[in-house]
Order: C-alpha cells, then sequence, then structure tokens
C-alpha cells in the first residue's frame, strides 16, 4: 500500500500567514503541520509515500522533510500541483506513483488522534473499491456530509447548507486503482474544482464504497477556527493544560 499527502493549494483562508510560507508547514502546538498527516501514514506501515505541493513555497518541504530520514524512511516523493484544481486534481498527479496498486490518500491539513492501521489493514483485505473515514462533528457543512444505513453509505454531499448527518467525511480515502479512470471522467463543480466527493459518489454508486467511524478526535486546520483547535486537541494529547501556561 502507498500513501500520498495532498500538501498543495494556497491556503488563502489563513492569509497572511500563508503570504511567507506554505499552510501545510505552520505549526500545530510543538511540530508542523505536515508531520502529523506523514506520521500518521508511517504508523500505518506505509512508507512508499508521494507529497503532493504546490504554490511558491514548495522546495521548503524539501528543506523540511529531506528523504524522510527522520520518520524512518528511505525516501520521499515529490510532485508539483499548478493553480488550485480542487483534491481529486491533486490526486490526479500520483497515478504513476501508485503503479496500479492501491493507495491511501490523506489531506496535509489533517490530524488524527488514534492510529489509522486498523482501517488500512481492513481495506488491504477488500477485493475492490473505495473506504472512507467518518466523525461525527457539531459543523459538519463545512465538510462533505454523509448518510449511512447498517453497513453503507447512503449520501455524501459536499459542503451541505442543510446537512442530512452530523457524520463527516474525514480527509483521509483508500482507493484502488480505478480511481484515476474516475478522476479523468470528473467535470468541475459549481466551486471551478474537481470534487473528491465526486469520486467517492462513484463508488458508492457502483456498491464498492466501504466505511468506518472514527476513533479519537479529528480536525482540519485549514481556517483560523480550525488551526487554533487543532493546537489545542494536540496540545491536550500532549498533557499540556492551561495551569502549564
Amino acid at each position: 500500500m502507498k500513501g500520498v499527502i495532498l500538501a498543495g493549494g494556497l491556503g488563502s483562508r489563513l492569509s497572511p500567514l500563508t503570504k511567507i510560507t506554505n499552510k501545510h508547514l505552520l505549526p500545530v502546538f510543538d511540530k508542523p503541520m505536515i508531520y502529523y498527516p506523514l506520521r500518521t501514514l508511517v504508523e500505518a506501515g506505509i512508507k512508499d509515500i508521494l507529497i503532493v505541493t504546490g504554490g511558491n513555497h514548495a522546495g521548503e518541504f524539501l528543506r523540511l522533510l529531506g528523504n524522510g530520514k527522520d520518520f524512518g524512511l528511505k525516501e520521499i516523493h515529490y510532485t508539483y500541483q499548478t493553480g488550485e484544481g480542487g483534491i481529486a486534481d491533486a490526486l490526479r498527479l500520483a497515478e504513476d506513483f501508485a503503479e496500479g496498486g492501491k493507495i491511501t490518500v490523506i489531506l496535509g491539513d489533517n490530524i488524527f488522534e488514534s492510529s489509522i492501521k486498523p482501517y488500512v489493514e481492513k481495506f488491504i483485505m477488500q477485493e475492490r473499491g473505495a473506504k472512507i473515514l467518518l466523525k461525527k462533528v457539531p459543523h459538519s457543512q463545512r465538510f462533505g456530509v454523509a448518510t449511512f444505513s447498517k453497513n453503507r453509505v447512503t449520501n455524501i454531499e459536499e459542503k451541505p447548507k442543510k446537512p442530512k448527518s452530523h457524520y463527516a467525511v474525514s480527509g483521509l480515502y483508500m482507493y484502488d486503482s480505478r480511481v484515476f479512470d474516475f478522476i479523468r471522467e470528473l467535470k468541475k463543480s459549481r466551486r471551478g474544482e474537481y470534487e473528491i466527493t465526486d469520486i467517492n459518489n462513484q463508488y458508492l454508486k457502483e456498491g464498492t464504497l466501504t466505511y468506518d467511524i472514527l476513533k479519537g478526535f479529528w480536525t482540519d486546520a485549514g481556517t483560523f477556527k480550525s488551526l487554533l483547535r487543532a493546537n489545542i486537541l494536540i496540545a491536550k494529547h500532549e498533557g499540556i493544560t492551561t495551569k502549564d501556561l
């Protein structure tokens, strides 16, 4: 199983911080943001990793991470996304890297408390299709929102104004090789992007999309509020309280 970290985009929602660096290099407690998804993959046993980056500060990833030695890796692969075409457009760049095998994709601003290894192992055993990880959140309208019945997802809607559930699709996806065929068939959404939700819905329609409910906390860090939340969650996880300040 190979891993792909999507760390492109301009991070405009975090301007002016992102005028001087890539969003995914901003600090979350005591580490750069990109450390968290990278460690999530490595701890799950995924050692062959591609980072998709972009913007004016892409070279800083190489300066920070190098070949991945500090994470127990022999090397890290890098590729460059031009512009902001959406998550699915960034994933398109990983086709050659995937070499026809299954991949785990994680967004560079997503932070998971618990190990994803059990979910990865289940997907390895899954004959075909895709897997998403869901988490109940208070403001699900910020994300792709899933509804489900028993053992199957029944609907996924991207950033709905009136969510049908409180279960958000986290920024970690597992796909078989057909994901790149689906990407080639995509059309831009009303937001002018190639949406990962459209990919997930393709698997849903053919009945090969599975899901699990995440344990532990999960958050993105792509807005000022969620970046603050991520810092607080990690600090608490490390045993830091207001009494220590």
